[in-house]
């Protein structure tokens, strides 16, 4: 009888070849001129394998992404004892610039920088984004308000916090995909979020400090 544990770790080793498979081909040929079929072919699976992995074509771009999801609320409800909820937020954002997180837009490595790219210029991806965004808004609202049932004030909160983020990635990609280097723009990064951060919380910090 196999072990359960080495049952998942050949599933997960199954899923991460086909999702290499697939952003390898999305890269060198475009994610529209790729067809599922081709994926399956590349990763030596059958389609049927493929969906029982990847619920669709965007799922497997977007893969690596996934870790992500919900991060904003985790970083919220795992905040040490008197740190604000913005406070966190600012941090760990600054902690991704520092490591050159991808989630960051500060990573001038050329896959990661075509990667970006495949996802900011490809309608279907973009509005995959937008969706993944507006869980992780709905997941924050709940982790700010410390409930199940955010009030509108959590809502809109954790809206424009989502929308920071997007937004600062966004402009570090477009300095690093107009030539200027992760370690050139690292300042003018944090430079921005901690600008931003304060908008924010000049707006907030009486609701949530």
């Amino acid at each position: 009888m196999i072990d359960g544990g080495l049952r998942e770790r050949k599933k997960q080793r199954t899923r991460d070849a086909i999702s290499a498979a697939a952003i390898a081909l999305f890269l060198a040929r475009g994610y529209d001129r790729v067809s599922v079929a081709e994926v399956a072919a590349a990763a030596e699976v059958s389609k049927p394998t493929l969906f029982k992995y990847f619920a669709s074509k965007e799922d497997l771009a977007l893969h690596r992404a996934a870790d992500h999801a919900g991060e904003p609320a985790r970083v919220v409800l795992a905040r040490p004892a008197g740190v604000p909820p913005l406070g966190a937020l600012h941090a760990h954002f600054r902690a991704g610039l520092d490591a050159r997180d991808p989630v960051t837009g500060l990573n001038d490595h050329p896959e990661v920088l075509a990667y970006h790219r495949m996802v900011f210029e490809t309608p279907a991806l973009a509005a995959r984004v937008a969706a993944h965004a507006a869980g992780d808004e709905e997941s924050l609202a709940a982790a700010l308000a410390g409930s199940d049932t955010p009030g509108s004030p959590d809502l809109v909160a954790a809206g424009q916090v989502v929308a920071v983020r997007r937004i600062l990635a966004r402009e570090n990609w477009r300095h690093l995909a107009a030539g200027e280097s992760a370690d050139v723009r690292h300042p003018g990064a944090v430079t921005a979020a901690a600008d931003a951060f304060a908008l924010l919380a000049d707006g907030l910090s009486r609701r949530y400090g």
